[in-house]
């Protein structure tokens, strides 16, 4: 197996986003990410006031939904963070989020052979070695799931917008792959990660997402992520602010 290593994932990128949008520009992934996407948990209570401008609704039906309808599977002619810079965005995202990367030779460090991944679901390390049998334990998790999201008002999105949605950087992340299948198409209510540490991040995320792409929340989704909230740095405010002396 022929393969380079690079101990500075900057190397690989020339642009970075600072501020992403679902119709940036910009494309390629920032090469100084964090495993959870470069983007710092802002608050619970910043957190909560764009959950506030999220409509509730109940669940749509999932009749007609099909992932052809989000594009082909980790194209890069999307106009998200990755888009148009050669390479797929399942292989941008192993970059993104894991360390100790190996390439492909001959892939201008686009092809991940091998990488080490800081799990957030479970707290786990999981190496991750490419091939037929192996591949698996590390898969790409969109948060907000493809389904979820087709039940939530992406069935009214255009085509170039559900697959922007299906490749945008800030709804993937890579991740333990027995996890990611518990998970399958779950909103907040019915799954959230075993390692709590990460849940907060994991629900700002969903919320993230859902509000750039204007989808809805159940009320017991949005029940499930104010309840995670309550436990986060800046708590979730409850009455009124403290008064003066």
């Amino acid at each position: 197996m022929s393969f380079r290593t690079t101990t500075g994932r900057a190397l690989a990128l020339a642009t970075a986003c600072a501020t992403v949008l679902v119709a940036t520009g910009c494309s390629a992934l920032s090469a100084e990410a964090t495993p959870t996407d470069g983007a710092p948990f802002t608050g619970a209570s910043a957190t909560l006031a764009t959950l506030d401008t999220i409509p509730v609704k109940g669940r749509a039906p999932k009749t007609g939904y099909d992932r052809d309808l989000y594009g082909p599977a980790w194209t890069d002619d999307v106009g998200v963070a990755g888009g148009h810079n050669g390479c797929d965005t399942r292989n941008d995202i192993l970059r993104r989020d894991l360390t100790a990367v190996t390439y492909k030779t001959g892939t201008r460090d686009c092809v991940v052979l091998t990488g080490t991944l800081a799990d957030p679901y479970t707290g786990k390390t999981v190496d991750f070695v490419r091939g037929q049998n192996t591949s698996s334990a590390v898969q790409i998790d969109h948060v907000v799931a493809l389904s979820d999201s087709w039940q939530k008002g992406a069935q009214k999105l255009d085509a170039q917008t559900r697959k922007d949605f299906a490749n945008d950087p800030r709804n993937l992340l890579a991740s333990d792959g027995p996890a990611n299948q518990q998970k399958s198409d779950s909103d907040a209510a019915s799954w959230l990660p075993a390692n709590k540490a990460f849940r907060c991040a994991y629900v700002a995320k969903q919320v993230e997402v859902k509000a750039a792409y204007r989808l809805w929340v159940t009320q017991a989704e949005k029940d499930a992520i104010v309840g995670v909230l309550a436990t986060c740095p800046d708590p979730v405010a409850t009455g009124s602010s403290a008064g003066s002396s």
